[in-house]
């Protein structure tokens, strides 16, 4: 809270009509590689930092939303492949980067124990953020969207079939996050490289695949009890359902299953615990590539 004062991201209010919650949780911040259970190297990030998160359901509820449609992941997926090299570049703080409009500034007010506080910056939080921040990503980049580069929030990937044509890209990308004030997060930016995470799926010139660190996540999940077990596979399993349907025997059946069995309200039989087997075995050994 002291470094969001200083910076002047807030700034103390007392006559807010609108006031928010707020929780600390920690925040993923930069890249190791560790051996899973396999003893395979793979990319995992560190927590060393937190994200101030406020509880904006109620502003959300009294919100007209903006349907603004952020981009569908397997298009994305599918104008990043089978290139040869890539540069992985991320915001710092995104969405602070894009300032509130002051008559809009005491609807985001929160209070903690330091005090109430609003935002001149947009905060996580409120519906509309994902769209408003969207929207001015692609204005930015409009003219270089699909031929150099793509953009998925605070996420952008340079790309191009030779090493020359994808530093000529990342300069282009440069030069207009500096003519924009767009400041990047060096420490999670990766340069002129042949393969990379991009929105939970490795891609290289050899396609694009489930990352594999999410796959041993769901092959390590604990046996079903309660309903909140299958819930908990799903919602690890969802990000990767677009790779996964590509099995046409397995998943398709296994998800609408599994699904079903999570409305319900008892405990689990051994025939239901043996089709949660059959997904977290078959994520492991399926053919993951598209």
């Amino acid at each position: 809270m002291t470094k969001l004062l200083a910076a002047g991201i807030i700034y103390p209010i007392s006559d807010s009509n609108w006031v928010s919650l707020v929780q600390v949780v920690p925040k993923k911040f930069g890249m190791t590689v560790t051996k899973n259970q396999h003893d395979e190297m793979v990319p995992t990030r560190n927590q060393n930092s937190w994200r101030v998160c406020i509880d904006y359901r109620k502003l959300n509820q009294a919100t007209r939303k903006d349907h603004f449609s952020l981009p569908f992941l397997d298009q994305i997926l599918e104008k990043l492949v089978r290139k040869s090299h890539y540069c992985f570049l991320d915001e710092y703080s995104g969405y602070m980067q894009i300032h509130i409009a002051p008559k809009d500034q005491h609807k985001t007010t929160f209070t903690c124990p330091f005090g109430t506080f609003a935002y001149t910056r947009m905060p996580f939080g409120p519906c509309n953020a994902p769209s408003t921040f969207q929207r001015c990503m692609l204005s930015i980049f409009s003219d270089l969207l699909e031929e150099r580069m793509e953009v998925f929030m605070d996420d952008f990937t340079v790309y191009a079939d030779t090493f020359e044509a994808c530093l000529g890209n990342l300069s282009c990308v440069l030069k207009r996050c500096m003519k924009t004030n767009l400041v990047l997060n060096y420490e999670k930016c990766h340069f002129m490289v042949i393969e990379g995470i991009v929105l939970g799926h490795l891609v290289s010139n050899r396609g694009f695949e489930v990352d594999k660190a999410k796959i041993d996540v769901i092959t390590s999940l604990p046996k079903p009890a309660v309903v909140w077990d299958v819930c908990s596979f799903l919602g690890h399993a969802g990000g990767s359902s677009e790779t996964l349907a590509r099995s046409p025997d397995l998943y398709p059946n296994c998800f609408k299953k599994m699904w079903i069995l999570s409305l319900t309200k008892h405990r689990y039989t051994e025939r239901q615990i043996r089709l949660l087997t059959r997904c977290r075995v078959g994520a492991d050994s399926i053919n993951l590539g598209n």
